[in-house]
C-alpha cells in the first residue's frame, strides 16, 4: 500500500436539489508533506462534524485501484484524486485485509483502523446520482477510517504499512456485509465480536446495538 495523494478541502457550500448543503466532500490534491492530527489531516475541513472527522474518524483512505469499476458505473473517465472524499489515495488498500484495530504506519504518524465508510447523500450529490450510496454499499469495498494513535507527516509516495494485527481479525468488508447484506455467512456472530472490541468506534457500535437490539 502506498499514497498516491492526499487530499485536503475546505467547506464550501453547493446547490443540490434545491437546497444549499454546505460540505467538505469535494476533496482535492495537496502538496506534501502533511501534518496529521487527532481529529484531521491540517488543512481539510469538515461541515458537519456529528458525522464527519472527529477521533474516529480522523483519516479516510481509500484504494485507487477500485477507481476503475467505479468509472464504469458512472460512465466517467476522468475521476481526479479525492473523488470519493478521501484524505489518502492509497494503491492496493484491501478491506479484505485490513482489520478494525489494526495499527498501520504511514510515515511518521501510526493510524488505527476504526470502522467502514458508510456513504451519506452527499455521495449522491457529487456524483449526480441518487443511487450511488446504495451502489457503493452493494459493492462493499467501502475504504476505511483510521483513529490518530501517533501524530506525524504523512507524503506522498509513503508506504502504509501493517505494524500490528488486531488478534480478533474482524475485516472491514467483512463487517461491512455483516451489518449491510441480509445473506452474509454468520452476521450476527460477526457484529456481536466486533461490538465487543473497544477499538471500534463508538458510532458503529451504536448502529450494532440498534440493529441487534441490545
Amino acid at each position: 500500500m502506498k499514497v498516491l495523494s492526499i487530499n485536503v478541502s475546505q467547506v464550501k457550500t453547493v446547490q443540490y436539489l434545491d437546497k444549499e448543503v454546505t460540505t467538505g466532500f469535494y476533496k482535492r490534491p495537496c502538496d506534501g508533506p502533511v501534518a496529521v492530527r487527532k481529529h484531521n489531516i491540517d488543512g481539510d475541513k469538515q461541515a458537519d462534524l456529528v458525522n464527519h472527522g472527529g477521533e474516529s474518524k480522523a483519516v479516510y483512505a481509500f484504494s485507487y485501484h477500485h477507481y476503475e469499476y467505479w468509472k464504469n458505473v458512472f460512465s466517467e473517465n476522468d475521476l481526479s484524486f479525492g473523488a470519493f472524499g478521501e484524505n489518502l489515495t492509497v494503491s492496493h488498500l484491501d478491506e479484505n485485509e485490513l482489520c478494525i484495530g489494526d495499527q498501520v504506519r504511514c510515515g511518521t504518524a501510526l493510524l488505527q483502523v476504526s470502522q467502514p465508510r458508510v456513504p451519506c447523500f452527499k455521495f449522491a450529490m457529487a456524483f449526480n446520482n441518487k443511487q450511488a450510496p446504495k451502489l457503493f454499499i452493494q459493492n462493499f469495498h467501502t475504504g476505511v477510517y483510521f483513529r490518530v494513535l501517533k501524530e506525524g507527516l504523512v507524503n506522498t509516495e509513503d508506504e502504509l504499512s501493517i505494524e500490528q494485527k488486531h488478534p480478533d481479525s474482524v475485516t472491514v468488508k467483512t463487517l461491512f456485509q455483516a451489518y449491510f447484506d441480509k445473506n452474509a455467512d454468520d452476521a450476527e456472530n460477526t457484529l456481536l465480536k466486533a461490538y465487543a472490541m473497544p477499538e471500534l468506534s463508538s458510532e458503529w457500535k451504536n448502529d450494532i446495538k440498534q440493529k441487534l437490539k441490545l
